[in-house]
């Protein structure tokens, strides 16, 4: 096999593919990237078994061939290989040869024959999406899934239809975040559940795509993601999403408008005097037009600071956790957010302002 690149692509990709590779210390062929030089171009594969990648690049193919090295040394290698247009792959024996002008380069090579094959996912259950919409929708309620797989079926993003809207979901049983997407020609059907652990490197593919729509495909075990000679595939949870709509409350006693910003600002500062539970309290009291959140550690101290804000309904206070409270600005763009509470032990709500796409349930601390 001899190749000769553009090192300038093979540094945008090179990283992300890397990250695909697996960490079992007992599969090593997992933790390489499989080279395959074929006709005009030049296909890198990885895959740790719960998720595969392929990229085709452009390339001069001198003489075809496939060879499988460790991963992590060829990204290292490639990005610090600075002042160069384009780099020679060239395999000898059980030899990788990578040469630039400037640099000569060996890495030793895996038993490619040992490598996995990667799932070629198509069908009808197909359609292209803007990947800037459908990332919307994914970063706005990732951070809201279980990081635990005791329960599998929360340990995931749940995305199904809902007319022209592509509706995102995730919880960990404490918080709740739901986003909808509006996308057109979306395929009929009853939900998918995409592992969290797998969300990151999505990103990252998704995030090269541009402006190209990317093309999804899925079936029952494993979803696809396609665009311009870029293919990734993951794993999907065989499970049953629960029926989170069930707990959102139809009706709220009292609500809030406050500046996104002043809410942000006041919470860092209660965040130095957290306790152990990472507890604040939230006080609303719309006649005497006080918004206040307090936190109080027995080693630091306390704190208690009033918002400006917009209020109506009941006098109400509600303990929180500080952190399941404060990840959801990341998901509001508004400058101002609503709060609806129905009660000191009910779930609260936050939406951005006129923002009819995004809710964000937050259960109370009941101590």
């Amino acid at each position: 096999m001899k190749i000769e690149s553009s090192l300038e692509r093979l540094k945008g990709i090179l990283p992300v593919i890397e990250k695909v590779t697996g960490k079992n210390l007992t599969l090593n062929i997992l933790s390489s990237i499989l080279i395959i030089a074929n006709g005009k171009t030049l296909k890198l594969r990885a895959t740790n078994l719960d998720l595969g990648i392929e990229v085709e690049l452009p390339s001069k193919i001198e003489k075809e061939g496939i060879v499988a090295v460790r991963g992590s040394v060829l990204n290292e290698l490639i990005t610090n290989i600075q002042n160069e247009k384009s780099v020679v792959l060239e395999s000898n024996n059980d030899n990788l040869i990578i040469t630039t002008n400037n640099n000569v380069a060996t890495i030793k090579c895996y038993p490619y024959n040992d490598f996995p094959t990667i799932p070629l996912i198509s069908g009808d259950m197909c359609f292209n999406v803007n990947p800037e919409k459908f990332l919307s929708g994914i970063k706005a309620v990732s951070y809201s899934a279980s990081l635990s797989d005791i329960k599998p079926e929360i340990s995931n993003i749940y995305v199904y239809p809902e007319g022209e809207d592509l509706i995102f979901v995730a919880t960990d049983s404490f918080r709740l975040a739901e986003k909808k997407v509006k996308i057109k020609h979306l395929p009929d059907f009853s939900g998918i559940l995409i592992p969290h652990k797998n969300i990151n490197e999505i990103i990252r593919v998704l995030d090269l795509a541009g402006e190209e729509e990317v093309k999804i495909c899925f079936n029952k075990n494993q979803i696809a993601f396609s665009y311009n000679g870029v293919y990734l595939t993951s794993r999907l949870v065989d499970g049953n999403f629960p029926d989170y709509k069930q707990i959102i409350p139809k009706e709220h006693t009292t609500e809030a408008i406050i500046l996104k910003q002043d809410f942000i600002n006041t919470l860092k500062i209660n965040n130095i005097f957290l306790d152990k539970f990472s507890q604040i309290t939230l006080s609303l009291n719309p006649k005497a037009k006080k918004f206040s959140i307090k936190s109080k550690s027995g080693e630091v101290g306390e704190t208690e600071a009033s918002v400006s804000a917009a209020m109506k309904g009941e006098t109400v206070s509600v303990n929180l956790n500080y952190r399941y409270l404060f990840d959801v600005f990341q998901a509001i763009y508004s400058d101002s957010i609503s709060v609806f509470i129905s009660g000191a032990n009910k779930p609260m709500i936050i939406k951005g302002v006129s923002d009819t796409t995004f809710t964000y349930l937050v259960m109370p601390l009941n101590k």
